[in-house]
């Protein structure tokens, strides 16, 4: 429990079905650390303490600091301090919730973690379990958990997968839960409200270096790091745009020179858009795929789900996109679908204009 509205209806409706449940919450060691700004760690705890009491559950608090920091802080941080864009909500539903966590909970002899994710788990035909997106698509969650392995989707649980977002905070407010109507969290997975600049600015010392223009290889500034920016972005570059008002946007980063590549928004800006790329690290719920097949992939969490073609090729693979896809940022994950069944997920690798 997160001290939110959507885990606290997850628990209710599994008690109303006979469950027997308990509620926890993930401590994790940034949240012992408020120089951040907003990071409501101690707030979080009371709301899921009240809301638990309100069903009627046992409650505790978990401590995972130490896990966090190896699994998901040192993985940050290190992707970004080499170039690349981790996705740390992807991996801390991998590693920590239904990784480190659900260990916990299965050593204390519960045979599952449910939580307030968005998304479906259907047995299948062949009696193990598949997972799909949510039934409300504005709220479909199924993207943040594309690299689960199998054996975490057996013992994971979504109370809320068939519902919509209002439908949710109707039922807490017909409970009379104290979340019923506390705004959703925004930020890092579990550490809080903390802007992910901020966050780096905090943790990663800053490495001043060139900004060059991808057309002529001129300098056109400076930046003062390149784990402050990302492939795609346009503001905080600090260079101001030309005579006709077109805006520069990062399309690379030279690792060697330290050297940050900006061109000026355009579709066909060199490393803008991509309609090829590579991927590594599969990790499938489904049968892993061995040979060439039509799939559709979501880039971004909010993005729609495209048309690709998926070319195995040694030890990842070869995606063709049937649309050019802007600001493919490598170290972000690539997530697979059949149809509305979330397949697996993997992660993009390097982009070089």
């Amino acid at each position: 429990m997160s001290g939110g509205v959507d885990s606290a209806v997850a628990a209710l409706l599994l008690k109303r079905a006979g469950v027997e449940v308990a509620g926890a919450y993930m401590k994790n060691w940034i949240n012992e650390e408020n120089v951040l700004g907003d990071c409501p760690w101690q707030q979080d705890i009371e709301d899921a303490r009240a809301a638990a009491d309100h069903i009627g559950l046992g409650f505790e608090v978990v401590n995972l600091m130490q896990a966090y920091r190896s699994r998901i802080v040192d993985y940050l941080l290190d992707g970004y301090r080499n170039g690349l864009t981790p996705n740390p909500d992807v991996m801390c539903n991998r590693e920590i919730k239904f990784g480190v966590f659900l260990d916990y909970a299965r050593d204390r002899g519960y045979v599952a973690v449910a939580t307030g994710h968005y998304a479906r788990r259907i047995r299948l035909s062949e009696g193990s379990h598949g997972l799909f997106e949510g039934a409300d698509k504005n709220k479909d969650q199924s993207y943040f958990l594309a690299m689960m392995r199998p054996e975490q989707l057996e013992h994971a649980r979504f109370p809320l997968g068939r519902m919509t977002k209002p439908e949710v905070r109707q039922v807490a407010r017909e409970a009379g839960l104290p979340v019923a109507e506390k705004k959703d969290s925004q930020g890092i997975c579990f550490i809080g409200n903390v802007r992910m600049q901020d966050f780096l600015r905090h943790h990663v010392p800053d490495r001043p270096g060139p900004i060059r223009r991808v057309t002529d290889d001129r300098e056109i500034g400076r930046h003062k790091g390149l784990h402050l920016f990302t492939i795609g972005q346009r503001r905080g570059i600090a260079i101001p745009s030309n005579t006709d008002h077109r805006a520069y946007v990062v399309v690379g980063k030279d690792l060697e020179d330290n050297a940050l590549i900006v061109a000026f928004e355009d579709p066909a800006a060199p490393g803008l858009f991509q309609s090829e790329v590579r991927v590594h690290d599969m990790s499938w719920l489904a049968t892993p795929i061995q040979s060439r097949r039509r799939l559709l992939g979501r880039v971004r969490y909010r993005d729609p789900a495209i048309q690709l073609e998926y070319i195995p090729e040694g030890d990842g693979a070869r995606i063709l996109f049937a649309e050019p896809q802007r600001a493919l940022a490598a170290g972000q994950i690539l997530a697979f679908y059949e149809g509305e069944r979330l397949l697996g997920g993997a992660v993009f690798g390097s982009n070089k204009p």
